[in-house]
């Protein structure tokens, strides 16, 4: 069911109150007061999306209304109205931040399409504001690249959820495009017309995380100078993507069900209640059940939350993706660059495909950017062109962990060993490339391997 736009009317005559109430009543919600007091204080109690404000009146005349008004809410529209075409009253009123100057007697279809040129105006700033939030945070890929058997289950499942209302809790590592996926669920649904607005839990002060979901009235707390919708406002009609969710502090945890419960919420500062309608997507890279059992995070919240799990498989469970993933990226940023590069050389991919990529899909996508933003345009990318990180071997945690034992003599003459042996895999052992790469001369390459008791293999 849509929810109707607020319009607050303020008139001392009781027959223009009513008229107005007639014309407005079948497609919006009307509020009628007599006097600016009046309406300044239903301005503290309820949300409002438009003011038709009447000049003159008694104590406080109409522009003095307005003035509070917008001491009040800035953003707030008004349209005044008068029994008096005076041009000085009408030239003030714009001045003082008035949208529009409506003179009595007045046709019904003046007044509907005055109003409906100021709430349009609303819906096209808001949309605008969310296209630029979204361009903003749009880093990683425009579309879900994969070949992987379990990313290409999750698209079956991401087109048999889509057009449900259903609660979605994503979970895999950091850097796995979790929110590509929640963006790829509101983009085939029913609600793909409405706004989809992202909430970081993890990086938003636990002391502001209350204000941002829910928004807070003027005067709430100090610093709360005008009022701030929150987060689920914004998202009404749409989807609200609630990322890292288990950072979110126990209080507000106990907010969050009962807003999925009721589904309505309460700014701070505010008494009144205001009915939304959101899909609501989670995303953890932690392990919500340990959580649970532990004590960190409601169960009656993860099992809201948790209707539809996706899992989300890391980038080192799908190797056959890196190339494609690889070619994707640079693409990208040599049409963002103006670079002029063919593609990887054969070994380069090689590489590539057998380092671990701790930070997954974002982390491969950073590399291929750096590579590209220092390329000196060469036809290809190759070895010498990937940092020495990269070709160090993608099993190092458990070597690690060994070398941890050792002393600095001991892990220093272990990673050059696996330095040298993993760039010579990865330039097939091609002595003279894989010299080039670890800037070293060709002899002392075949020294430093003997001494490590590496075996070279004859290919060059």
């Amino acid at each position: 069911m849509e929810i109707k736009q607020t319009i607050l009317v303020v008139d001392d005559d009781p027959g223009a109150r009513q008229s107005l109430e007639v014309i407005l009543e079948d497609d919006y919600r009307v509020l009628c007061v007599g006097n600016g007091p009046e309406a300044l204080k239903i301005l503290q109690e309820e949300t409002v999306d438009l003011i038709l404000l009447d000049v003159n009146m008694p104590d406080m005349d109409g522009l003095e209304v307005l003035r509070k008004i917008k001491e009040q809410d800035e953003e707030l529209d008004v349209i005044m109205v008068s029994a008096l075409d005076l041009a000085r009253k009408a030239v003030d009123a714009i001045r003082l931040g008035a949208y529009d100057y409506i003179t009595k007697p007045y046709e019904p279809e003046d007044i509907l399409s005055s109003v409906h040129r100021v709430l349009s105006k609303q819906k096209l700033h808001k949309e605008l504001d969310f296209l630029r939030r979204e361009i903003e945070a749009a880093r990683g890929f425009d579309q879900i690249i994969s070949q992987n058997k379990k990313m290409l289950e999750i698209f079956d499942l991401i087109k048999k959820v889509a057009h449900t209302s259903t609660h979605i809790l994503i979970t895999g590592e950091s850097g796995t495009g979790k929110e590509l996926v929640a963006r790829s669920i509101h983009n085939q649904g029913n609600r793909k017309a409405g706004p989809f607005v992202a909430i970081n839990c993890a990086a938003i002060p636990p002391e502001l995380m209350e204000s941002e979901m829910f928004g807070h009235e003027r005067g709430a707390f100090t610093g709360a100078h005008t009022r701030t919708i929150g987060k689920f406002e914004h998202a009404n009609g749409g989807t609200l993507f609630l990322d890292e969710i288990s950072a979110l502090r126990p209080d507000l945890q106990a907010k969050l069900l009962r807003v999925l419960q009721e589904k309505e919420i309460e700014r701070i500062g505010s008494n009144r209640t205001i009915k939304v309608d959101i899909r609501v997507i989670s995303a953890t890279n932690r392990n919500l059940e340990e959580d649970v059992a532990q004590g960190r995070f409601r169960q009656d919240l993860y099992f809201r939350l948790n209707v539809v799990p996706i899992s989300i498989p890391p980038l080192r469970e799908r190797k056959e993706d890196i190339p494609l993933l690889a070619r994707h990226f640079l693409n990208k940023f040599i049409t963002a660059f103006n670079k002029k590069i063919s593609g990887f050389s054969e070994k380069t991919l090689d590489a590539l495909c057998r380092y671990h990529w701790p930070g997954n899909i974002r982390e491969l996508e950073n590399l291929i950017e750096r590579i590209v933003v220092l390329s000196r345009g060469n036809d290809l990318i190759e070895l010498e062109d990937i940092p020495l990180e990269i070709l160090i071997s993608s099993d190092r945690s458990a070597k690690d962990d060994k070398l941890s034992k050792a002393g600095l003599i001991k892990m220093r003459e272990e990673f050059e060993k696996r330095l040298i042996l993993n760039v010579l895999e990865s330039t097939r052992w091609n002595r003279t490339e894989a010299a080039k790469i670890l800037k070293i001369s060709r002899n002392y390459l075949i020294r430093k391997a003997r001494q490590f008791g590496i075996k070279m293999k004859e290919v060059d």
